[in-house]
C-alpha cells in the first residue's frame, strides 16, 4: 500500500485503519492495524470557505484549475480564540466555551463536543490567538476525570449529533425563486428531492439555490458528479459576492467533492460527511442548507461497495437496505433547538438522476417516500428553455399547508387561495393542450381559449424566472405577493369579462397583458411605486372593457323594449 502518510487524526476507514507514523509513506506488506473507531471526521472552525474530499481530507486550493486528490490531514490554523466560560463554571455537553474570530464572514463558536460529560471548568485559555489543535479549556467531571476541549473535535458520521428536542417548522426557506416558494414551498428544516433527467437543470438550479437561499452556511456535496461541474462550482462561488454579507460566497460554502473518478467507498460516504458538517453548525445556532448533487450517484456506489461485498442484490442491482440507507439520511434534516439553546435547522436538498428520466426507478421512488417537497424537472421545459424547469403537476409540497399564516405575515393574505387557484388553472390548460393541438385554438370555446391564455400568464410572467437577469434572477417575498396578486386579479377579472361577452383575444390583445407577462424582467426590486402603477392600469382597463360591453348590450335592450 503506497501513498503520502495519513494522519490519524484526519482519515478513518470502516474496519481496518491506516496507522500514522511518524515520517515516510506505506508501503506494500506493510502491517494495518484496526483501531476500532467508526469512520469519523474532524470538525473546527477551518472548514468554511474550503473543498474536502468524501472523507473531510483538504483537496487544494480551489484558484487552483484543478481538482487534486484528497491530502492526508487537514493543517491546522490560528484563530482567535475569546473565552465564553470562567473558571469554575460547569459546562454541558454541546455548550460554548468560546468564541472563535476567523476571516470567514460567519461567527463561529468552541463548543463542547456532544459526547464529553458535564463538567466543572478547571483551566481556560486566556483570550488570543491559538492553534486549531491546541486545548484552549479543561473540564473535571463529576467523577473526578478530566477531559481536554479544543476548538476542534471529531465525531462518526454515520451517528446524528444529539439535540435537546426537534421543533415543528412554521417558516419556510426561502430561495428567491417564485415557482419554488410560491407554489411547491419547502420549510426551514425541511428536505426536498430534484428528480430529473440528463440536461434539465438540476445542478444549475442546486447552484441558484445556494446563492440566494437565505441560510447562514451552505455545504454542497458534490457526489459522483463530473470534475468539470464542481470546477465551475468553485471558480463561480470564488468570484461571485455574497448578497448577504458583500464578502466571496465561498467564504460561507463549504464544498464535499467526490467526483466520478474517486474513490467508490469515499462517495458512499460523502454524504454522511456531508450531513455531519451540517450538524456541527447548526450546533452553533446556525441555519444550514445542504445540497447533495446527486443521491443517485451515491446509490451507484453503495451497489458497487455491497456488489464487492457479496451481498445478496435488490431491484435494479441496489441493496436490500437502500430504503433504510435514504430514510437515515433525509431524517437528519430538522429545525431543533441545540444543547446550547438556540433554535437552528439543517434544510435539506437532494438531486437525483433517474436513468432516461424514469422516475419509478429504485432512487427516485424510495427517495420519494422520504422528502416533503419534490421539485421534477420536465424534460419538455428544459427543452424550451423554461426555467427552472419544475413541472407543476408532477411536483409537491407538502409543507405548503404549515406555511400560510407566515405568508399572511407577509402581507399576501391571499397566498394559499391564489396558490390553489395557479394549480388548478395549469391542471386545466395540460387538458386542453392535447384539444388545442387537433382542432386549433380558434376552433375552441371561449372558456377554454380564457384557460389557455391565463395559463400562459401564470406560466411566462411568474413561473418562469432567468437566472442570467440582473432584476429577475432572485424575488423578496414581498415581490413575489405583489406579482402573485396581480397575476390573480388579472385572473379573475377577466372571467368576469367573459361572462358579459369579451372575447379572450380582445383581453390579451390589451397592453396590460404584454406588461404583466414582463412585470418581472422590467420592474425592479423595491420599485412599488410602479408595481402600484401597473394595477390601476388593470383595474383602468377591466372598467374600460366593461363599459365597453354595456355599451354594445344597450341598444340590443331598447329594441326588444320597443318590440314589446
Amino acid at each position: 500500500m503506497s501513498g503520502k502518510r495519513a494522519s490519524a487524526d484526519a482519515l478513518w476507514v470502516s474496519g481496518p485503519v491506516l496507522r500514522a507514523r511518524p515520517q515516510g509513506e506505506f508501503r506494500l506488506r506493510e502491517a494495518v492495524e484496526g483501531s476500532g473507531r467508526l469512520l469519523s471526521v474532524r470538525l473546527g472552525p477551518g472548514l468554511l470557505g474550503h473543498i474536502f474530499d468524501g472523507l473531510l481530507r483538504p483537496i487544494g486550493d480551489a484558484s487552483e484549475p484543478w481538482v487534486r486528490p484528497g491530502m492526508a490531514s487537514i493543517a491546522g490554523g490560528r484563530f482567535g480564540f475569546s473565552p465564553r466560560a470562567r473558571l469554575g463554571d460547569r459546562i454541558g455537553p454541546g455548550q460554548p466555551v468560546g468564541d472563535v474570530g476567523s476571516d470567514c464572514a460567519i461567527p463561529q463558536l468552541c463548543l463542547s463536543p456532544p459526547d464529553l460529560p458535564t463538567g466543572k471548568v478547571v483551566e481556560i485559555a486566556a483570550a488570543g490567538e491559538v492553534d486549531e489543535d491546541a486545548v484552549v479549556c479543561r473540564l473535571r467531571a463529576d467523577d473526578g476525570a478530566e477531559y481536554e476541549i479544543g476548538l476542534t473535535h471529531t465525531w462518526p458520521v454515520r451517528l446524528p449529533r444529539p439535540v435537546a428536542r426537534r421543533l415543528p417548522s412554521d417558516e419556510p426557506m426561502l430561495t428567491g425563486q417564485r415557482i419554488v416558494d410560491c407554489l411547491f414551498p419547502i420549510a426551514r428544516g425541511g428536505t426536498g428531492a430534484i428528480p430529473g433527467g440528463f440536461g434539465t437543470g438540476k445542478t444549475v438550479l442546486l447552484e441558484t439555490v445556494a446563492k440566494w437561499c437565505d441560510a447562514d452556511v451552505i455545504v454542497y456535496v458534490g457526489c459522483g458528479e463530473r470534475g468539470n461541474e464542481l470546477a465551475g462550482l468553485l471558480e463561480e462561488f470564488s468570484n461571485l459576492e455574497d448578497p448577504r454579507s458583500g464578502r466571496r460566497l465561498l467564504e460561507r460554502t463549504v464544498v464535499i467533492a467526490n467526483t466520478s473518478n474517486m474513490p467508490v467507498s469515499a462517495r458512499e460516504a460523502s454524504i454522511y460527511t456531508g450531513i455531519t458538517v451540517a450538524e456541527y453548525f447548526r450546533d452553533q445556532g446556525l441555519n444550514v442548507t445542504l445540497m447533495a448533487d446527486s443521491t443517485s450517484r451515491w446509490a451507484e456506489a453503495l451497489r458497487e461497495v455491497s456488489g464487492r461485498l457479496g451481498e445478496l442484490p435488490g431491484e435494479a442491482g441496489y441493496p436490500a437496505y437502500l430504503s433504510s440507507r435514504l430514510a437515515d439520511f433525509y431524517e437528519r434534516a430538522a429545525r431543533v433547538r441545540t444543547l446550547s439553546g438556540s433554535v437552528a435547522a439543517v434544510t435539506l436538498f437532494g438531486a437525483v438522476s433517474p436513468p432516461s428520466g424514469d422516475f419509478s426507478e429504485p432512487v427516485t421512488n424510495h427517495t420519494k417516500r422520504y422528502v416533503g417537497c419534490l421539485w421534477a424537472l420536465d424534460v419538455r421545459r428544459a427543452q424550451a428553455r423554461f426555467y427552472p424547469a419544475i413541472h407543476p403537476l408532477q411536483s409537491y409540497s407538502g409543507s405548503a399547508t404549515h406555511l400560510a399564516r407566515w405568508w399572511h405575515g407577509e402581507g399576501c393574505t391571499r397566498w394559499e387561495e391564489l396558490r390553489r387557484r395557479f394549480l388548478t388553472l395549469l391542471d386545466e390548460e395540460a387538458k386542453l393542450e392535447r384539444m388545442a393541438r387537433i382542432i386549433g385554438r380558434d376552433a375552441m370555446p371561449a372558456r377554454h381559449r380564457l384557460v389557455l391564455a391565463c395559463a400562459q400568464l401564470v406560466n411566462q410572467g411568474f413561473l418562469r424566472q432567468s437566472a442570467f437577469s440582473e432584476i429577475d434572477r432572485y424575488a423578496t417575498p414581498q415581490r413575489q405577493a405583489v406579482m402573485m396578486r396581480l397575476v390573480g386579479t388579472f385572473i379573475e377579472a377577466a372571467e368576469a369579462l367573459l361572462e358579459v361577452g369579451i372575447e379572450p383575444e380582445a383581453m390579451v390583445a390589451e397592453p396590460i397583458y404584454r406588461k404583466l407577462l414582463r412585470m418581472g424582467e422590467e420592474i425592479p426590486e423595491g420599485d412599488w411605486e410602479r408595481f402600484s402603477d401597473l394595477e390601476l392600469e388593470l383595474n383602468v382597463c377591466v372598467r374600460r372593457l366593461q363599459r365597453g360591453a354595456a355599451g354594445r348590450a344597450s341598444p340590443t335592450d331598447a329594441g326588444a323594449a320597443v318590440e314589446n
